[in-house]
Order: structure tokens, then C-alpha cells, then sequence
């Protein structure tokens, strides 16, 4: 990857993190698949960034904000599953 990519990457990366971070703060109950899963996007494309401009603690600190992204979506999947499984059989969807 040439380091104009990395770049490109990087502030894609920083851009989709900031986003996720106000969007969680303008919603009373924001979606948590976008949440995280924006936040996970973030991570991974900073971790690219961070490969080609080698930064230890903030390869770091991208590793654990993915980890906290998987959790959140992991709980995410499940607390759907959890609502759809006890949902009225009316009000279940396909």
C-alpha cells in the first residue's frame, strides 16, 4: 500500500469513527449495527493507515477499539434474536 493510501485510509477511517461518535451522541437510541459497525469500519481502516505509518500505541488502541466494536455488535445480534424470540407471534417478522 503506497503511503498516499494509507493516508486516504487513515483519515476515512478517522472520519467514519467521528461520525459513529456523533451520531451515538444525537440519538436517544441510536442503531447499534451502525454504531459499531461504523466504528469497526473506523478501526480497520485506521489499522490499515497504521501499518504503512507504524504508530505502536495507536496500532494499540485500534485493536481494542475493534474488540469493543465486536462486542457491541455481537450483543446487538443477540439482543435482536433475544426481542424477535420472545416477540408475539403477530408481531414477529420474517
Amino acid at each position: 500500500m503506497t503511503e498516499t493510501a494509507a493516508n486516504i485510509a487513515g483519515f476515512t477511517g478517522m472520519a467514519c469513527i467521528i461520525a459513529a461518535y456523533g451520531y451515538g451522541t444525537a440519538k436517544a437510541q441510536p442503531d447499534l449495527f451502525i454504531q459499531h459497525g461504523t466504528n469497526l469500519a473506523g478501526a480497520l481502516l485506521l489499522t490499515l493507515s497504521l501499518l504503512v505509518n507504524t504508530n505502536p500505541a495507536s496500532l494499540t488502541l485500534e485493536f481494542f477499539w475493534a474488540l469493543i466494536a465486536v462486542y457491541g455488535l455481537i450483543r446487538a445480534f443477540r439482543d435482536r434474536r433475544h426481542k424477535r424470540r420472545n416477540a408475539p407471534i403477530k408481531d414477529r417478522q420474517s
